[in-house]
């Protein structure tokens, strides 16, 4: 896309243009399921903001400091949520249930996130700003100096939260058994 110093492109052009990009970092950051709902707010966002936009401006950088913006909301929300559970014990009752019966426990179930394959569920469970710097850098292909203007930080500690979080995440892997 030429960006030229006289006007903006149509709202639909930029659009086109950028919407692989957001969508790609809206899962990498949220996942499938509150990617999309995080998509149509990024971009009516935007919409709304557009046309007090500079003409000079980076579309590409804006547009993703929006979807990082909202991503930001849907977590805060995730923490406001309830958190469901397949059913509650008693702690007296499963006292007495176990120590009724002399079968042994049963092992815990092994999830997906044990699973090597799924990277992405990890970097969500890293701190807030190691998981934002990952997602920019790795969904979004933004280079650390684009990470900086983003997140409001210095291009040293977007630096820096990357190379913590890739070091939390080698050692998850390393500490992960082998699945057969």
């Amino acid at each position: 896309m030429t960006k030229t110093a006289a006007h903006l492109p149509p709202f639909q052009r930029f659009l086109d243009a950028h919407r692989d990009d957001v969508l790609r970092f809206l899962v990498a950051s949220l996942g499938r399921h509150d990617a999309d709902d995080a998509f149509q707010e990024t971009f009516l966002a935007a919409l709304r903001a557009y046309p007090r936009l500079r003409p000079a401006s980076n579309l590409r950088g804006w547009v993703l400091t929006i979807a990082h913006r909202k991503a930001i909301d849907v977590h805060r929300a995730r923490a406001r949520n309830p958190v469901p559970v397949a059913e509650i014990h008693d702690g007296a009752q499963a006292t007495a249930a176990s120590a009724a019966t002399s079968a042994p426990a049963a092992a815990p179930v092994a999830s997906d996130a044990g699973d090597r394959g799924d990277h992405w569920e990890r970097v969500r469970a890293l701190p807030t700003r190691q998981r934002e710097v990952l997602t920019l850098r790795f969904a979004a292909d933004l280079s650390h100096a684009e990470i900086a203007t983003a997140l409001g930080c210095s291009e040293q500690a977007a630096r820096r939260a990357a190379s913590d979080g890739l070091k939390t995440l080698r050692k998850e892997l390393r500490d992960v058994p082998a699945t057969t």
